[in-house]
């Protein structure tokens, strides 16, 4: 925020008057054109739950939640609860930091979002901007990414049962791969190219039987997934023989997905070897040359306070080394490494903002502090049994004082968003704001109750910008015939 002289003088001397305790380095100053700006940077050891909050998080001489700028109490007010943010900055730099690390050990390296996590045509042009590809996986993602000019050669084509309506669409638009992931797609496809007299570039979707230690519904590398040919049953070899027999696929190379939310590299690095040992093997057997090695994605980002889980730099080092390991180990030349992280890159951007209702207490049994949303605009806490940390963001220096569980306004006893968490003293009108919330709850929000999906903001140098409206009773019934 840059600031006049006259300014700066009123908010020093403001300064002055706040509580030291609740600043560390209240200011930096002076950029080189003379005009004052600062930064309020807060004590973490009074508010350390912000350091899941997007990169900017800040708190105001209010103490009031301020992300990208923006006092999220104004914001709610403003758009309404429950209200989806994203904070820009974040946006961009996990994209840069992905691309950055990767590039930095493994120069040929390609960055596709994983669009499942979140994407909408505000995000899509982002990532235009900045760069990486796009990994979806239904032709409505295809399409999004199709409404704002995405380059489609950058854009990899997933999914176990890709219609014929959305193949016709992604050949039609020439996206730029397609991952098979099954032998009926593998010989319809090849028809459909054939018919346009084409050539269409694949990667087979292998299943390298390997388990990442995840939840068993985000778990997709194991033999008996749904996902891709098996390595060890033999069909993985088959489908490579039917794809280099096929006169209108070009095979580039192999794709392995091991789940969501992996949070070790030791998974990663056997199923590299595992499937670098197959191209070794394919090489030998067909002369095939593997061009393109895509691990997936599935990185891991802390949900709360006590989570453990690699850094980027982490991930890039690990895996970048062990692949250099593994290609000079076993004499194959270099292929182009394709990740596709999606959690890892929107997760900690984005924040839920809800409005406290109703509080129920249960004497010497439980609080229940009721919210404004719950299931049907973040379905993981039921679906996975995912957790949450939480501030209230009115009072975002406030001392836990009570033990509580959030609860939403659906009608299920299991629409619990964060259950037993230790929160400043809540009353009906606080703003609680749930961080990490950038990925998979919007995607997977729903109308169930009839509730309209809640308006999405982003924000930047302090302002919000809507990009997606609140749905409204209208909306819910504009399909509806009678």
């Amino acid at each position: 925020m840059d600031l006049d002289d006259e300014e700066s003088l009123r908010f020093f001397a403001s300064l002055r008057m706040t509580n030291e305790l609740l600043f560390e380095n209240s200011f930096k100053t002076f950029d080189l054109s003379g005009i004052t700006s600062y930064h309020i940077s807060v004590n973490t050891s009074r508010a350390p739950k912000l350091a899941l909050f997007p990169l900017a998080a800040e708190v105001n001489n209010q103490e009031h939640l301020v992300i990208g700028g923006c006092d999220v109490v104004d914001l709610a007010r403003e758009f309404g609860t429950p209200l989806y943010l994203f904070d820009e900055s974040t946006l961009r730099h996990r994209c840069r930091e992905f691309k950055d690390e990767f590039c930095k050990h493994y120069p040929d390296t390609l960055v596709i979002y994983a669009s499942k996590a979140f994407l909408n045509r505000a995000l899509a042009l982002i990532f235009k901007e900045e760069g990486p590809g796009l990994d979806v996986v239904s032709g409505g993602e295809l399409s999004i990414a199709h409404s704002v000019d995405f380059p489609l050669d950058k854009v990899y084509f997933h999914g176990n049962n890709k219609t014929l309506e959305e193949l016709n669409l992604a050949l039609d638009l020439g996206v730029g791969r397609i991952v098979v992931d099954n032998f009926y797609e593998l010989e319809l496809l090849n028809k459909l190219v054939g018919e346009r007299e084409i050539n269409q570039k694949i990667l087979l979707r292998l299943t390298p039987g390997v388990d990442p230690h995840t939840h068993q519904y985000t778990t997709t590398g194991t033999i008996e997934s749904k996902f891709g040919f098996p390595r060890a049953t033999g069909q993985a070899e088959e489908a490579v023989t039917q794809a280099l027999s096929a006169s209108n696929l070009n095979l580039l190379g192999f794709h392995f997905h091991l789940g969501s939310s992996v949070s070790e590299v030791q998974p990663y690095e056997l199923a590299m070897e595992l499937l670098l040992r197959f191209a070794q093997e394919m090489s030998r057997k067909f002369g095939f040359n593997l061009s393109e090695l895509d691990i997936g994605g599935g990185f891991a980002v802390p949900y709360t306070l006590d989570s453990k889980v690699p850094t980027v730099a982490d991930y890039a080092g690990a895996l970048t080394g062990k692949l250099n390991s593994l290609i000079s180990g076993l004499g194959l030349s270099r292929p182009r490494l394709i990740i596709e992280p999606g959690r890892a890159i929107v997760g900690q951007s984005g924040v839920a903002l809800y409005k406290v209702g109703a509080i129920k207490e249960i004497p010497g049994i439980k609080k229940y502090v009721c919210v404004d949303g719950g299931i049907s605009d973040n379905i993981r806490p039921a679906l996975y049994g995912a957790k949450y940390e939480a501030l209230v963001a009115n009072k975002a220096l406030g001392v836990g004082r009570e033990v509580v569980t959030i609860a939403g306004k659906l009608c299920q006893s299991g629409d619990i968003l964060v259950r037993d968490i230790n929160l400043a003293s809540v009353h009906p009108g606080d703003i609680i704001a749930i961080p990490v919330c950038g990925a998979y709850s919007i995607p997977m929000s729903s109308n169930y109750n009839a509730m309209p999906r809640p308006a999405i903001v982003i924000v930047k140098e302090g302002r919000g910008r809507l990009i997606r409206r609140r749905e409204t009773y209208q909306d819910l019934m504009s399909l509806d015939l009678i």
